[in-house]
């Protein structure tokens, strides 16, 4: 039988409210899916001075991205809901969003820094979130992203820094 996206299992955390958890760590799984595409697609695609210097932070940054889809993924189904299962449900729930255009590297470098900001901002609530639920483990799981992408923007921001 096919579950449907609300479908709940039974664990018992002893969390307050896994559901509102649970749809935080979906947000945030489903921006690290759209900025790994999107950061794979700039690797992919930059040219100019600045190539070899964003063609292997990019690498670096969607590899840590992509280890970490599994590590939200997973904590979404230890709090007993279900993970997402169609793209649309990414698509639909992340604050990503394509440019739409060629650019060039720097510009590349800017719109991935935002993207990283966005998603730390958006982590920042899910710690708050979690530490009412008195959810240390998402709290933690989300200070650890939130570091990874702030450290991302950093370095982005300073590869094009003149």
């Amino acid at each position: 039988m096919i579950h449907s996206q609300t479908q709940r299992t039974d664990t018992d955390t002893g969390i307050r409210d896994t559901r509102t958890i649970a749809e935080g760590l979906t947000n945030i799984l489903a921006d690290t899916y759209r900025l790994v595409f999107k950061t794979h697609a700039y690797h992919w695609n930059v040219t100019g001075p600045l190539f070899y210097s964003v063609h292997k932070l990019t690498e670096e940054q969607y590899e840590n991205m992509f280890k970490a889809a599994d590590s939200l993924a997973e904590r979404i189904r230890a709090l007993g809901e279900v993970a997402p299962m169609s793209l649309s449900t990414v698509t639909g729930n992340s604050v990503i969003s394509d440019r739409g255009r060629r650019m060039n590297a720097s510009e590349m470098v800017s719109d991935l820094a935002n993207d990283h900001e966005r998603i730390a901002h958006r982590l920042h609530d899910l710690i708050d979130m979690a530490g009412e639920h008195r959810d240390p483990v998402t709290e933690d799981l989300a200070t650890q992203r939130a570091a990874f992408h702030e450290e991302a923007a950093w370095m982005l921001r300073a590869i094009a820094t003149d």
